[in-house]
């Protein structure tokens, strides 16, 4: 499958930033993949800090055909980068399980209900919810990008929660006013509307009324 590319941003004087992104065992790493290509191809992001969970390493092969076995960065992007900081899911001790690791924000894409649950209960069980709870600890922007319908009782309250503590709750919904002719337009207009979110606009994005 050939690999979207993405315009490169403006260079501001801001200093360059630092992400995390999570990607838990939740349909839809499509929208995984676009993220981290736009934040390996935007020159404001200095580094990325890139967690997967073992579920999402079972999706990963269901919908993508990819192997968690050797260079999944570099399948995930399909080119080697070294923005790009893969750590283990069980790695505690990793930079980002710290509040004094400078990351600017964190964004889980796509979210799924159980990582939404270990969040907003502050169980810290592992790297992906250690470090969302770090990042709420230290009042930096936290994006839940929720995969799941219908939503039961208990979804929503954790989502109710994770608001409460200072997190977006951004669920995976896509947009048809920009007229999307593929999938990875769909996919695409998602992440530069989250990406924007955590004020990183994005060359190209769609803006109503424009």
């Amino acid at each position: 499958m050939s690999q979207p590319v993405y315009p490169v941003a403006e260079t501001t004087t801001s200093a360059p930033r630092t992400l995390t992104l999570a990607i838990t065992g939740a349909s839809g790493i499509l929208f995984a993949r676009h993220m981290l290509q736009a934040m390996d191809a935007d020159p404001r992001i200095a580094h990325v800090y890139l967690v997967v969970s073992p579920s999402a390493l079972r999706v990963l092969a269901e919908e993508e055909s990819i192997s968690a076995k050797n260079n999944l960065t570099e399948k995930l992007l399909g080119h080697a980068s070294e923005k790009i900081q893969l750590l283990a899911h069980e790695d505690i001790g990793a930079p980002i399980a710290s509040g004094s690791c400078p990351v600017s924000a964190m964004i889980v894409l796509p979210c799924s209900m159980g990582a939404l649950a270990g969040i907003a209960h502050g169980l810290a069980a592992n790297l992906i919810e250690r470090a969302a709870d770090v990042t709420l600890k230290e009042r930096r922007p936290l994006v839940l990008c929720v995969r799941e319908t219908p939503f039961n009782l208990i979804h929503i309250r954790n989502m109710a929660t994770v608001t409460e503590a200072g997190a977006s709750v951004f669920p995976v919904i896509p947009t048809f006013y920009n007229h999307p002719q593929t999938i990875n337009d769909i996919a695409r207009n998602f992440v530069h509307r989250v990406l924007q979110h955590i004020g990183l606009p994005q060359p190209g994005a769609f803006h109503w009324g424009n």
